[in-house]
């Protein structure tokens, strides 16, 4: 009878334990298919998806009234305007920066990691020069031209890549295949030392010496005198062009000049560079660039520095105060930077010169890019975009071939070659 009893107790517990696992099981289906209800609620009505639309509407509403502007031609002569419009539109043409990296400091550091390299085959040559040095230049030769079978008269652009850039960086290899489209030869001017050949005095480089580039220029037309001669130069290469320009003005075989992120003031340049974000990003690398150029060359260089205090050096300032300063005789960073500075000659610019700036660049600001001083020269004009960074003009969704410089550079470079009289007679 007990035994019975307890038996039917079980059974009720059990019974019990059953309908409130049932229960339990039911409310938590409720919930979750609640919870389901309120997410294919969200979606379905269209919530979730008028979100991403909104946001990506205010978005190209932005980029387009914001970041996608023509660019600011800026030019005294007339006929140097119409020049280019009909010539070289792209300068007149709005300019669509990269959507996803269109910021200056973005589009300065992802340049060299997203354009292709496209494959040059150099010929070099060691030329020496007057203090007993040697400078290594690079030639595209285009003997496969199409457009200029005659070596003799195949028009040449002289390259002038950065401060410590070289015939291997992508913006040169841009530049020397946009050329080859067209038939033209090419040859990259690598500042002593830099492009693995030995010092042979303990002399490198600057933005203001121009003994080098003078001796390279000559040197190239007297192997071609009758080849038409134009040159581009980047960033400092843009500046030490730029230089020579205002130091010879007429007196030179060029014909005229593309000037791409030139450093217009020195000292607003640095001044830029030593910001602490700038100076993270930039400086600190540039520096240890600069360091690792000169380090080959110790043994020679150790004769007339302290290479171990040029070597502490944590700012572009402190290697030039250090080094570069010293190296050209002058009696302070001062008074190197003042002659460095390009903005101070260019009123005696005497050929046609193409200058490209952004105006988001913080290797050379906006407010420090001459723009009145321009305006009183006839044979300048400055194309400065919104957008750019430094060496950068990147654009299209993934810009793996072509920039916005690169257009420049090919409609400039054709434009000077194969209309260039109607510019010269100005």
């Amino acid at each position: 009878m007990q035994s019975h009893c307890y038996f039917s107790w079980r059974q009720k517990h059990r019974s019990r334990q059953t309908r409130e696992g049932l229960a339990a099981a039911i409310r938590a289906a409720g919930r979750e298919h609640a919870e389901i209800q309120v997410r294919v609620g969200l979606f379905g009505s269209g919530v979730g998806l008028s979100l991403v639309l909104g946001f990506g509407v205010a978005y190209a509403c932005y980029y387009l009234s914001s970041i996608a502007k023509k660019p600011q031609l800026v030019a005294s002569n007339e006929r140097f305007c119409r020049f280019l419009e009909e010539y070289c539109p792209v300068v007149t043409e709005t300019y669509y920066p990269t959507i996803w990296c269109w910021e200056g400091r973005v589009q300065t550091l992802l340049r060299p990691f997203i354009t292709s390299r496209p494959q040059v085959q150099y010929r070099n040559e060691l030329i020496r020069t007057a203090d007993g040095g040697q400078i290594s230049l690079d030639w595209f030769d285009n003997n496969d031209s199409l457009y200029y079978p005659d070596a003799s008269t195949r028009p040449t652009v002289l390259l002038l890549p950065g401060l410590t850039g070289t015939s291997k960086e992508s913006y040169i290899l841009h530049m020397i295949h946009q050329s080859e489209t067209l038939g033209y030869r090419c040859v990259v001017f690598n500042n002593r030392g830099i492009a693995g050949e030995e010092l042979l005095t303990p002399r490198t480089y600057c933005a203001a010496n121009t003994e080098d580039l003078e001796a390279v220029i000559h040197h190239i037309h007297n192997l071609h005198p009758s080849a038409p001669f134009m040159a581009a130069g980047v960033s400092m290469g843009g500046m030490l062009l730029l230089n020579y320009l205002g130091k010879t003005g007429r007196d030179t075989p060029l014909m005229a000049a593309a000037i791409f992120s030139a450093g217009w003031n020195v000292f607003e340049s640095v001044e830029s560079l030593e910001k602490p974000l700038n100076w993270l990003l930039f400086n600190y690398y540039l520096t240890t660039c600069l360091q690792s150029s000169i380090s080959r060359h110790r043994q020679m260089l150790e004769k007339l520095f302290d290479m171990d205090l040029v070597m502490k050096a944590r700012t572009v300032r402190e290697f030039d105060r250090q080094f570069t300063s010293v190296m050209f005789g002058y009696r302070t960073i001062d008074d190197y930077y003042e002659d460095a500075s390009p903005c101070r000659k260019l009123k005696s610019v005497g050929i046609p010169v193409l200058c490209l700036n952004s105006v988001d660049d913080v290797f050379s600001p906006g407010h420090a890019i001459p723009v009145e001083t321009a305006k009183q020269n006839a044979n300048v004009a400055l194309v400065l975009t919104s957008c750019g960074g430094h060496i950068g003009f990147l654009e299209g969704i993934w810009p793996r071939k072509c920039t916005y410089m690169d257009r420049v550079f090919k409609q400039f470079v054709q434009a000077v070659f194969e209309h260039g009289n109607k510019i010269f007679s100005m």
